[in-house]
């Protein structure tokens, strides 16, 4: 049996200098033995993967609501795909990938039903209560909401995996607040997580654009970096390939390329500057995780192409509509006759303002059980 101590021993062997080792870790909010076998990110990541929040993601949009199509990514194959290249980032990079895996795999746990959407009502509703943010959800999520110990609330994660949720950020996602402790800048694990979202989503959003017809060949073959991918494929197989394995090898080629370019200008960034160690990584005053200045430019007009043609295309508007019709409706029905929650979610408002408890609640379900209390409560000829 390999023990903890050993997999510790095997990082200190193997992992650069600047990582963050399972050893060094600040521990948890609550004193808990350490585990025989286990360092303290895996057991994070485990905890993670059981917990409720995170099996509900599978029913939670990314960008099609769950019922469109059972091929379109959702919020749970979503955070699989950020998780699978933060290890591939980690693994290269010789950082530790249990706890880049461990933010990736939690990063959208706080994610509402209906996606950026349904995060935007939310926001609104609570504008009075201290708003809605996705980031500041899933930390309260493992640190209150979940309850799966009878020792302490929340999952009692290491505190560098509730640094990388409070402080996860794209271009997307805004978040601000303080972690007790927190220093100047992430790890380099929680940087990666951050970066991983980015590629996952830039590149899944382009393969269910393709599938959804909401985007054409015509037009990719018009964004500077995907017309390289696209000329990369023909390069390796000699041909243009049909539409049945076009958008696979696209996918698959523009991942490459991104990781590739984050891997090469994050080392030089690291060697540049000096980097030896952890608290190197923590007193520089920039993300040392990025891309390229070149592959930046070119990513940032990738992301404006999608947000042109891809999430603002009518159908998705539609949806967004739809989406804050139900969130709102929802959310004032439950404020304004606490009465019909649930037993449990009642319980606690005792001492918590009403508006919390419904975002909640609300910011919990999934986008088939949000419709189908809609239906509920708003359509009067549902059984109650």
């Amino acid at each position: 049996m390999r023990t903890r101590e050993e997999w510790e021993e095997i990082e200190l062997n193997n992992l650069a200098p600047y990582a963050q080792k399972s050893k060094d870790s600040k521990g948890r909010c609550f004193e808990e033995p350490e585990h025989p076998y286990r360092s303290v990110y895996q057991r994070d990541r485990d905890r993670i993967i059981h917990s409720r929040a995170f099996r509900r993601l599978q029913y939670k949009t990314q960008v099609f609501v769950n019922h469109e199509g059972d091929h379109y990514r959702t919020r749970l194959t979503h955070t699989t795909e950020v998780a699978q290249v933060s290890r591939t980032l980690a693994r290269t990079l010789k950082l530790n990938e249990d706890l880049a895996e461990s933010v990736a795999l939690a990063h959208d746990l706080g994610h509402p039903p209906f996606g950026h959407a349904g995060e935007w009502a939310l926001d609104k509703l609570m504008e009075e209560h201290g708003g809605f943010e996705h980031n500041k959800q899933s930390l309260r999520i493992v640190d209150t909401l979940e309850r799966r110990y009878p020792q302490f609330e929340g999952l009692n994660l290491s505190w560098e995996v509730r640094e990388g949720l409070m402080k996860h950020k794209t271009e997307r996602d805004e978040s601000d607040g303080p972690v007790e402790g927190l220093q100047h800048s992430l790890s380099l694990e929680a940087q990666i997580a951050d970066l991983g979202d980015e590629i996952a989503y830039n590149a899944h959003d382009i393969d269910d654009g393709l599938s959804s017809k909401y985007l054409t060949e015509t037009e990719l073959r018009e964004v500077p970096l995907l017309k390289e991918c696209f000329d990369e494929v023909k390069e390796q197989h000699g041909k243009e390939l049909d539409s049945d394995y076009l958008g696979y090898y696209l996918v698959r080629v523009l991942i490459n390329k991104l990781t590739t370019d984050a891997v090469n200008y994050t080392l030089s960034q690291i060697g540049k500057n000096n980097i030896k160690s952890v608290n190197d990584v923590r007193q520089f005053d920039r993300k040392l995780v990025t891309f390229s200045p070149e592959m930046d430019k070119k990513e940032k007009h990738l992301k404006q192409f999608l947000m042109a043609n891809m999430y603002s295309n009518y159908q998705v508007e539609i949806m967004h509509e739809k989406a804050n019709r139900i969130l709102t409706e929802l959310f004032h029905l439950f404020c304004r006759n606490p009465k019909i929650l649930p037993p449990s979610t009642q319980s606690k408002i005792n001492g918590i303002p009403k508006e919390t408890i419904v975002c909640d609640y609300i910011a919990g379900m999934t986008d088939r059980f949000a419709i189908n209390e809609y239906r509920r409560l708003c359509d009067l000829s549902e059984k109650i």
